[in-house]
């Protein structure tokens, strides 16, 4: 008789900007930069909304915008990638919301599996984490997902949903798309309120939170209660 195997322990998957870190007020010039860069001329300053988008999704509605081609899109990445390892060690690093390393540590204490569901590339979480001051060794990035060609943030739940087929996965952001993009996968979602959206704006059934809190220091016990019934089931 062959032994079952061992259930895969709880995945918690955390956004990045305005969740494991608070937002840099210089992001959207970032992205103006990159495109100006990779299109080798001086654009007109216009920004989309980004807030809960991905990287690959802000270039090409930018690069729409301005009416490039979207075949900037790999350049405009790779600009953005050089910005930001001279942004988030300098002017730009980032600061961690109170409770999150807290939070983090108690994760993994409890043999339950950090990762990142993010916007970002790779290097683009790794330079801002680690900016910040945040080990970047509390995550698992083979378990990770990224989201610096992803079109919607749906795309990497739904991604998350396959590699991670047969563990108990929660997402925790800050911003409504989170909460879509986890319901679009089937997951839940835990919201904390440090980014651009308020608790209240959070509560929204639009935006599928199964928690509410707003920040991860006043908010823990909650979430560990929630997730500690998450990996029980």
């Amino acid at each position: 008789m062959t032994d079952a195997p061992s259930p895969r322990p709880l995945h918690v998957l955390w956004d990045v900007d305005g969740t494991l870190l608070l937002n840099g007020p210089r992001a959207g010039s970032m992205y103006h930069r990159a495109i100006e860069l990779a299109a080798g001329e001086p654009l007109e300053d216009r920004t989309v909304h980004a807030h809960g988008k991905t990287d690959g999704q802000i270039i090409w509605e930018t690069l729409d915008l301005y009416g490039l081609p979207a075949s900037l899109h790999a350049a405009v990445r790779e600009r953005l990638e050089g910005m930001s390892r001279v942004e988030h060690y300098g002017a730009g690093r980032r600061e961690v919301p109170v409770g999150v390393p807290r939070l983090v540590a108690d994760v993994a204490a409890r043999g339950w599996v950090n990762a990142l569901l993010t916007g970002n590339s790779p290097l683009r979480a790794r330079y801002k984490l680690d900016g910040a001051g945040l080990d970047v060794d509390l995550f698992d990035w083979d378990a990770s997902f990224f989201g610096h060609e992803a079109r919607i943030r749906s795309d990497l739940t739904r991604r998350a949903a396959e590699a991670l087929a047969g563990a108990t996965v929660v997402i925790v952001g800050d911003t409504p798309a989170d909460g879509v993009a986890a319901e679009a996968a089937g997951f839940p979602f835990v919201a904390v309120a440090t980014g651009a959206y308020d608790a209240e704006q959070l509560r929204s059934p639009d935006a599928h939170a199964a928690v509410v809190v707003p920040d991860l220091q006043a908010g823990h016990d909650e979430v560990m209660d929630y997730l500690d019934g998450l990996a029980a089931r």
